[in-house]
């Protein structure tokens, strides 16, 4: 790794959110980011494929391996030959970086306490209990939007109007506002789709299938092409907690 080639992964990693650099010598550069706890490695490893690419914490790798193209070569690494690639890789690991368990939970406290400060003359309960749900929906919608990518987990539609933040376990019900606000507790999904998963009408197994509630009559599955096989784009073990949670609320 030549110097020109140090300099261009900086850059790259700078341009998508990765500005803290951990490491830095004529083969390795560890860069992480203040946005989130995660880090990202590239190693030059080999003439016929440039850099190696590795991530920490290993949830980040696998989700990049669930949702990205990019060339897997192990179970810990990703090949790349361009800096295109890499620099597409980077970006995409930002956004999921940005999403996964804690850092949502993290900015939410941060808005949370600047909001109140705010409102401090309002100080009440009701207020504050106003503030910190319209704050965590806000960030739940952006964390599920970059986890998926900006896409409807079932259909792909990529108009942001028609998209809505689903939960699994609703956000009363949850014990906690790592629960809540957790990128595992639900789906970017289409207004309709929403509005079944919210009224428990529409769920899904353990493989991502949909499962639909015998109360829809024929003409509705029809109508809203519920007979056709509906499925998610791809399932973490991370969401089949709260799935069993949510079909075992399903109104049969």
């Amino acid at each position: 790794m030549n110097s020109l080639e140090r300099t261009l992964i900086l850059k790259a990693g700078y341009d998508h959110g990765w500005e803290v650099v951990v490491e830095e010598n004529p083969e390795v550069v560890v860069l992480a980011s203040s946005l989130h706890s995660c880090r990202i490695k590239i190693e030059a490893r080999s003439p016929e494929m440039r850099w190696w690419v590795s991530f920490a914490p290993r949830l980040l790798h696998l989700e990049l391996k669930r949702q990205s193209r990019n060339l897997v070569l192990t179970d810990e690494f990703f090949g790349e030959e361009t800096e295109q690639d890499l620099s597409l890789l980077m970006a995409k690991a930002a956004a999921i970086a940005r999403a996964l368990p804690n850092a949502p939970e993290l900015k939410f406290e941060q808005l949370v306490e600047v909001e109140l400060k705010n409102a401090e003359s309002l100080g009440t309960t009701e207020v504050e209990a106003t503030i910190r749900r319209r704050v965590g929906q806000g960030i739940y919608r952006d964390s599920l939007m970059e986890y998926w990518g900006g896409s409807c987990a079932v259909t792909g539609v990529t108009m942001p109007e028609l998209l809505r933040a689903s939960h699994a376990k609703p956000w009363a019900e949850c014990e906690s506002d790592a629960e809540r606000l957790n990128v595992f507790n639900g789906f970017l999904l289409v207004a309709h789709l929403d509005a079944l998963f919210d009224r428990f009408l529409l769920s899904f197994d353990d493989h991502g299938c949909a499962l639909i509630s015998n109360k829809i009559d024929e003409k509705t599955r029809e109508i809203l092409l519920l007979n056709q096989p509906l499925q998610l784009r791809w399932l973490a073990d991370e969401h089949r907690e709260f799935l069993l949670w949510h079909r075992d609320h399903l109104i049969e």
